[in-house]
């Protein structure tokens, strides 16, 4: 199985590399920033024309803002707009124009409707402080050294490595792996090489095929296994909430830049600030280490994994507890899990939005019609089980993968257990079943007079 992924290592840069580094970064955004005005000037020009009542077809003609095309006219006024271009490699320039060609084809296909999701915006120009320095390569020599603490890439040389890349050069040294592209960023005050690579994965299995887990996420506790088990939740950003307003403090005395009159920031402002991206950074590496843990041992032992299709955009709407959901990292979670199943050979199944896992009786299979937040230990009113919310919901996620694939027809079923986007109401009947087995079929009857209730978009657990 071949899939592309990603290494990522820290570099340790000298004085005179850091500079030649942000320099092709610079070249970046000059070439970014300068397609960026042709095409708006155009743009804006024909606006401005037909605000005139000129015709469609005496218009200014339009500029195309393919990859190609950009690349030609820059090629074309590279002399005059940077004389220093020899300085940079091309792929520097390159990385500006790529990025700029993506933002205009996201936006046009946003606009007519191609692109699926939130609205994305015009591109705007790239900041030289705001912006963060990042460059890619995509030709020349991108090799890793010998020596296992070194890289070599075009124009910048052979860099050193914060840390070994031994399981990028073995997976390179046995022909698995071939390096597509390398990108160096700087984040959190460190600079980082990414290689893009095109990897040949064996076929592998999970420790045990036949199991099933049910993976309920919350802000208690991270993780609620339908086995029993809970992962806490490590709360990063909340125990570093301390530190991070000390900094924030000590960076707001200093004497930072000013757009209005155009005073640079002081070196005292830029140490402080320095600081508070450090504190930052390590709050997501922190986050991301845990994650990456948690879901590593999950796809390896697990042969299938059911999980929720949580709202977190509408979740993040809740003022109270915003910064506790997005500290959790509910979304990377699942992203994790996605691609580490296809990786050892279990699968992932995503219940519905609307399958209302906290509210069904684990045992019995009766639905409540409300179940506050407050509500931490689930009692059914059925069977009078007693049960942890959290553990209850994922009981019913486990349960909800022996229904995905119907037993009569072999094919999958696109509800699952039967749920659909309405909670039957209070006194409802529920089909009863044995303990531990998944419902045959949707629980409940129809309400009286036909009345159901919708069940919430964002679902409180």
């Amino acid at each position: 199985m071949r899939t592309v992924q990603a290494y990522r290592f820290a570099l340790d840069l000298t004085a005179g590399q850091e500079r030649m580094v942000l320099a092709h970064a610079g070249a970046a955004r000059v070439a970014y920033n300068w397609a960026l005005a042709r095409v708006k000037a155009v743009m804006d020009q024909r606006a401005a024309e037909r605000t005139y009542g000129v015709p469609d077809d005496q218009l200014t003609p339009t500029v195309s803002w393919s990859l190609p095309a950009l690349r030609k006219a820059w090629n074309a006024a590279k002399q005059d707009v940077a004389p220093w271009w020899t300085e940079c490699s091309k792929e520097a320039f390159n990385t500006g124009l790529d990025a700029l060609a993506r933002g205009l084809n996201n936006w046009a296909d946003s606009r007519t409707g191609k692109r699926a999701g939130r609205p994305v915006g015009f591109p705007r120009f790239k900041s030289r402080r705001r912006t963060t320095p990042s460059v890619r390569f995509t030709t020349g020599a991108i090799r890793v050294e010998p020596d296992r603490k070194h890289v070599v890439l075009p124009r910048l040389g052979r860099l050193k490595l914060h840390e070994s890349a031994r399981k990028l050069a073995r997976r390179v040294e046995a022909g698995t792996a071939r390096i597509m592209s390398a990108t160096v960023r700087r984040d959190g005050g460190r600079w980082y090489v990414a290689f893009t690579v095109e990897v040949e994965r064996f076929d592998l299995q999970p420790a045990q095929p036949g199991s099933v887990v049910g993976v309920d996420v919350g802000i208690i506790h991270l993780a609620v296994l339908s086995t029993g088990e809970c992962v806490p939740n490590p709360r990063h950003l909340h125990r570093a909430q301390r530190v991070l307003r000390r900094l924030g403090r000590s960076l707001s005395r200093k004497a930072g830049p000013d757009r209005r009159t155009g005073a640079r920031p002081s070196k005292r402002w830029q140490r402080a600030q320095a600081r508070l991206a450090r504190a930052h950074a390590r709050v997501a590496n922190l986050r991301r280490d845990g994650l990456h843990k948690l879901t590593t041992r999950l796809a390896r032992e697990h042969g299938t994994i059911v999980v929720e299709d949580l709202n977190v955009s509408g979740m993040l709407t809740n003022r109270r507890l915003a910064r506790h959901i997005a500290d959790a990292g509910f979304a990377e979670l699942r992203r994790q899990l996605t691609y580490k199943t296809g990786w050892n050979g279990g699968r992932l199944i995503v219940a519905d939005r609307w399958y209302p896992s906290s509210k069904t009786c684990s045992g019995c299979g009766a639905v409540k019609a409300k179940l506050a937040l407050a509500e931490r230990t689930y009692t059914c009113a059925t069977c009078g089980l007693v049960l942890d919310r959290d553990l209850n919901a994922a009981r019913n996620l486990a349960a909800l993968a022996h229904e995905v694939v119907d037993a009569r027809s072999g094919r999958e079923s696109p509800n699952g257990r039967g749920a659909d986007r309405k909670t039957p109401l209070t006194g409802q009947v529920a089909v009863k079943r044995q303990p531990g087995t998944a419902p045959a079929g949707q629980t409940g009857t129809v309400p009286p007079q036909g009345r159901t209730t919708n069940h919430m978009l964002t679902r409180a657990h």
